[in-house]
């Protein structure tokens, strides 16, 4: 894994997007923020929240109801229907994306995320159970690490382990008003900067 370069993790097998979320998807942080979305935006509690690997990208999401039926949500794997449908809410319109055909897809494959290859899941999952402003620490911290990786300043593994990092120097505080939340952002950013030119300085 610590060999994985910049090419090998842009070219995602079925989605086409931009660098910093393909590079969030190879390391399943993508999943990892979208459970904490998930919490707050559904109300649900993080114990309730899976991941489940889906390589067909056809199931965008599933909820599992009392009685044990599940509700999901299939389509082809296209940001432009997503989007469409977000700037056309509450009505649907026709989409550009090519439709999806069922019987030629022929199965749907699912497993768990392998998590000891994988780190980046449950740092999401301790930042959104610690709360306050431990998100938003995480969350800055991975886009500077992100963004050194793909200027080849940081390994692919690397990412994490600067995530992990900032995450334990934080000092947990309540969100309490935008300001204190954009000031741990400001703060991991610059932690984040400090313990990649260290890790650089170690490779000389």
């Amino acid at each position: 894994m610590r060999n994985v370069t910049v090419a090998m993790t842009l070219k995602h097998p079925t989605w086409m997007m931009g660098p910093k979320i393909t590079v969030d998807s190879a390391t399943l942080m993508n999943k990892g923020l979208e459970v904490i979305e998930a919490h707050h935006l559904f109300k649900v509690d993080y114990d309730s929240i899976e991941v489940v690997v889906h390589r067909e990208s056809v199931v965008h999401s599933l909820v599992e109801f009392t009685d044990g039926s599940f509700l999901g949500h299939l389509g082809p794997h296209d940001m432009r229907i997503p989007i469409q449908y977000a700037l056309t809410y509450p009505e649907r319109m026709e989409s550009p994306a090519v439709g999806l055909d069922l019987t030629a897809l022929g199965a749907l494959h699912f497993e768990k995320p392998d998590r000891a290859s994988f780190p980046a899941l449950d740092l999401a999952y301790q930042a959104g159970k610690a709360g306050g402003t431990m998100p938003a620490v995480m969350n800055a911290a991975n886009e500077v690490a992100v963004s050194a990786f793909l200027a080849q300043q940081l390994s692919f593994m690397g990412i994490v382990d600067v995530v992990t990092a900032v995450m334990e120097k934080q000092h947990q505080k309540a969100a309490s008003d935008l300001e204190t939340i954009l000031a741990a952002d400001r703060w991991a950013r610059k932690e984040s900067e400090m313990i990649i030119q260290q890790l650089a300085a170690k490779r000389v």
